[in-house]
């Protein structure tokens, strides 16, 4: 744009702000003159004309919404609605008080006194416009779920008090609930000159046409996957001549770095600067890191950057030992510390770089990540909505409070909430990198803003200043059976932390130490604790082992991954084994390990499942692993946590608890976990869930569906969602709609009648059975297997299905039928299919430690009892 036209867009900024700032008290009179006008200023259409039929109302003033409750409908309307975009919620607030027209016998000094003013909302910068905002903004939020089936909860929610201030909310994860602030507190809400910037313009321009755009997670996936990669391939050339955890921890310490740098707790470009002169002096690059790390350990004066830094100290640069690189790997190193740090994605990035510090994940780093819409599905039904349930409560009395002229009081309530909040304890009992624990962190870091806003219109003016009580990672508590990942997970909350932090302290005045080593992260066992382990010996006194469940290699004739037998790990049994203790915590949240219960022994040995079976045994040998983390979250939930011996502390209770399962979690033997914990003296309720909801496919498993369960003690209704729309699940930011009904929610994740409770009937004993079963994933196989194979040897090969291929989307796929052939007659007249059982089957069952099914060797399949019975 040339000077002259940027100064017709100033005049046009400059007659918009004078028009409608002069305006006032008239909401009705005002608001769609108002938004008309700002969209001609921002270049987006107008809203439609409303049209009979309200199907084809998707862009319009005073959109019709039906609210249902307990079989009654009333009828709202939306202020301004665009589909998939927006929602406007329009209000006018006045400079002056309310004031009625003049007595007409009373004489004035002045003409215009003796006109009424009109008050508006309310009077802006009073408390009671505070009050109006925030009734807006609930208002604003309740409009989501009653949109029409079909429409998806649009990603903003808007906040127009007209001529004064728009403010903004979003919430990317597409659930309809928990708008926050956008992008931050610092900068949500847009006065009207505020649309002299460009920048902002934009912003408002793509909540209008490209609202999907401003999700952060678009940009950050992609600077963090750079990353990711490039720190793998660092990783990959130090492998070799340095062991794999001095390799993980020098890597962190450099990323860390990295970051401190572009937050600004680091001198601008000092240590992009300082890997640049490395570059041509290689030899140099150990003793300037060992140096420079060495002085943020401490604090003081860095001589590589000419700069004093302040102490982060924390567990991170104790030992701070760097490793040696040649120019090239440098360069990788100096280009990654080019990227803006300031937009990786906590969320993900822990994910990713125990991908790159892991060389049998390494390949993975392509793969796609488990979203952090996924993440929020979950955090904020177990967390934040029971915490804004109490900010609500609050918020309603202490306005009661300051409304009698008892401010301190109203101020102490709020205070004491905030309190609350920064010490509210979370627990992620299988954190992995700590994405989870991450989300949780910033989700009450955006809730904790909110409360410092009303705490400073009561008066108290130092928000988040030094010193003050804050949300922080002291708080976030994981436990993790993977060491590396434990570290990571501990190094992405403190990201995470001053990532937030800073967006609204100088980093200047950040309290020192910057990093603490708090030890919430514990590298722990979170099912299992024992007195000690023994290797599991064969008959032969030989130790046992098993395949590791990660190493893949390429068969040499089929050119497919299959496990490598010569990856294995020992097996051992374990001296009295009972469950593991937890700390204590007021929410529990996580995604623990995805093993059917039918694959414990396999993926975790004979040995360990074994101990786990004997840890709880009141636990069905069937129920998947996962089940062994719902059962003692939900005993916590009843029980509480129980004070050490000798301890004179109360038992304390967590408020919910919500994990990620597999959606066999409504299945018979999952299912009964459940069932016994809603069933008890003292019950659960599920408050929210989720039978059946898609999850990222893995790089080398099929694709899962998964379920979500919140539980809470006591007896309640729940929410439960059922999807009804799916998009974009092979990108960053899929869009998973749900449909949501409330009512009491059974252990098999349907309202209503608990189907589970119904009795088998004698009359149809016998009539149907499993069937026949499979032992050895080779036995599945594709349409392109069956068009390789010569037509003779089809004969056995038939379609497959189970019950999702019936009632969903099918696989495609068939199973080789071998029963009843002997090794013999298939070897001789089915030589292609032979080649492929032997090449795939005998490796399955050879790494596979049940007898039943190593000694199988001339049986293809087993043989369900019931099924014999038939005559089968």
């Amino acid at each position: 744009m040339d000077e002259r036209a940027s100064d017709t867009e100033t005049a046009e900024i400059d007659r918009f702000i004078a028009r409608w700032a002069e305006t006032g008290g008239a909401e009705m009179a005002n608001a769609q003159s108002f938004i008309n006008e700002l969209c001609d200023l921002l270049g987006v259409p107008r809203p439609d004309g409303a049209r009979p039929n309200e199907a084809f109302n998707d862009y319009v003033f005073e959109k019709r919404v039906d609210h249902r409750i307990r079989g009654l409908t009333t009828a709202h309307r939306i202020d301004c609605y665009r589909r998939d975009s927006f929602i406007i919620e329009a209000k006018q607030s006045s400079t002056e008080a309310r004031r009625a027209a003049a007595d007409p016998g009373q004489a004035e000094l002045l003409p215009a006194h003796a006109a009424p003013v009109r008050g508006g909302t309310a009077r802006r910068g009073t408390a009671a416009w505070d009050k109006a905002m925030r009734a807006a903004y609930y208002q604003a939020v309740s409009y989501v779920g009653d949109l029409p089936a079909g429409h998806r909860p649009p990603p903003f929610v808007l906040l127009a008090d007209v001529g004064h201030v728009i403010e903004l909310y979003a919430n990317f994860a597409g659930q309809g609930r928990n708008y926050t602030q956008f992008p931050d507190r610092r900068s949500f809400q847009i006065p009207l000159a505020g649309l002299h910037d460009p920048d902002i313009r934009a912003r408002l321009r793509a909540v209008w046409l490209d609202p999907h755009s401003l999700d952060p997670a678009k940009k950050s996936a992609e600077v963090t996957r750079d990353i990711a990669e490039r720190l793998a391939r660092i990783a990959r050339g130090l492998e070799t001549a340095h062991d794999p955890r001095d390799v993980a921890e020098f890597l962190m310490r450099c990323l860390f770095t990295m970051f401190a740098e572009d937050v600004g707790l680091l001198p601008k470009d000092s240590f992009v600067a300082l890997l640049e002169r490395m570059k041509e002096t290689p030899q140099h690059f150990v003793p300037a890191l060992e140096s420079l790390w060495a002085v943020m350990d401490t604090g003081g004066y860095a001589p590589h950057l000419n700069a004093t830094v302040k102490r982060f100290n924390g567990a991170l640069f104790k030992r701070r030992a760097a490793l040696p690189l040649d120019g090239e790997a440098i360069h990788e190193m100096w280009v990654a510390a080019r990227r803006d740090w300031s937009e990786v994605e906590p969320a993900i990035f822990g994910t990713l770089l125990e991908r790159a510090l892991d060389k049998r994940e390494r390949s993975k780093l392509g793969a796609h990540y488990t979203p952090r819409a996924y993440v929020e599905r979950l955090v904020v039904p177990t967390i934040i909505e029971p915490l804004r349930e109490e900010w609500r409560t609050v918020q309603a009395v202490a306005e009661s409070d300051r409304e009698a002229g008892r401010d301190e009081r109203a101020l102490r309530r709020v205070s004491d909430f905030h309190h609350r909040l920064c010490t509210t304890r979370i627990l992620d009992p299988a954190c992995g990198t700590g994405n989870f624990l991450y989300v949780s962190l910033e989700l009450m870091k955006r809730l904790e803003g909110e409360v410092l806003d009303v705490m400073e219109a009561l008066g108290r003016s130092e928000g988040l200043s030094i010193g003050s009580e804050t949300v922080e990672p002291s708080q976030f508590y994981g436990l993790e059976i993977n060491p590396r990942a434990a570290a990571i997970a501990d190094l992405v909350l403190w990201i995470g932390y001053l990532k937030w932090q800073l967006r609204t302290v100088d980093p200047r005045y950040l309290q020192e130490p910057v990093l603490h080593a708090y030890g919430t992260i514990r590298h722990q066992d979170a099912i299992l604790t024992h007195d000690g382990e023994e290797l599991l010996r064969g008959d032969d006194g030989a130790p046992l082992s098993r395949w590791d469940g990660v190493t893949r290699k390429r068969h040499p004739i089929t050119g497919e991954d299959v496990p490598d037998p010569d990856a294995t790990v020992p097996l051992y049994t374990y001296r009295n084994p009972r469950a593991a203790d937890w700390p204590a915590a007021e929410f529990i949240v996580g995604n623990p390990p995805f093993i059917g219960g039918k694959d414990m022994r396999a993926e975790l040995g004979d040995g360990y499942a074994e101990a786990c079976w004997k840890a709880r045994p009141h636990l069905p040998g069937g129920a998947d692993f996962v089940m062994h983390f719902w059962d003692r979250a939900a005993t916590y939930l009843r029980e509480g946590f129980k004070p050490r011996q000798g301890s004179k502390a109360p038992t304390t209770f967590p408020h919910r608890f919500g994990f990620i399962t597999t959606n066999s979690i409504t299945q018979t033997f999952s299912r009964r976990v459940i069932e016994r914990h809603l069933s008890a003296k003292q019950p659960l309720s599920l408050v929210f869930a989720v039978a059946d909801h898609p999850w990222m496919k893995a790089a080398d498993k099929a694709a899962v569906r998964i379920a979500m369960t919140v539980a809470e003690k006591g007896e309640h209704e729940g929410v439960l969602g059922e999807v009804v729309g799916e998009t974009g699940l092979n990108t960053d930011t899929p869009q998973v709609t749900l449909a949501e009904r409330e009512g009491k929610i059974r252990a098999n994740l349907t309202l209503g009648a608990d189907l589970a409770l119904a009795k088998p009937l004698t009359a149809n004993d016998l009539i149907c059975a499993r069937g026949i079963q499979t032992v050895g994933k080779g036995f599945i196989v594709n349409n392109g297997f069956v068009a390789r194979i010569p037509t003779s040897e089809r004969s056995i090969v038939t379609p497959f299905f189970n019950g999702n291929d019936l009632t969903q989307s099918s696989r495609d796929i068939y199973v080789i039928d071998t029963y009843g052939f002997l090794l013999k007659e298939i070897r001789d007249g089915f030589p292609h299919i032979y080649n492929h059982l032997t090449n795939s089957v005998k490796i399955d069952r050879a790494i596979n430690n049940r007898k039943s099914y190593k000694s199988r060797s001339g049986k293809l399949f087993n043989l369900n009892k019931a099924f014999a019975a038939l005559g089968g």
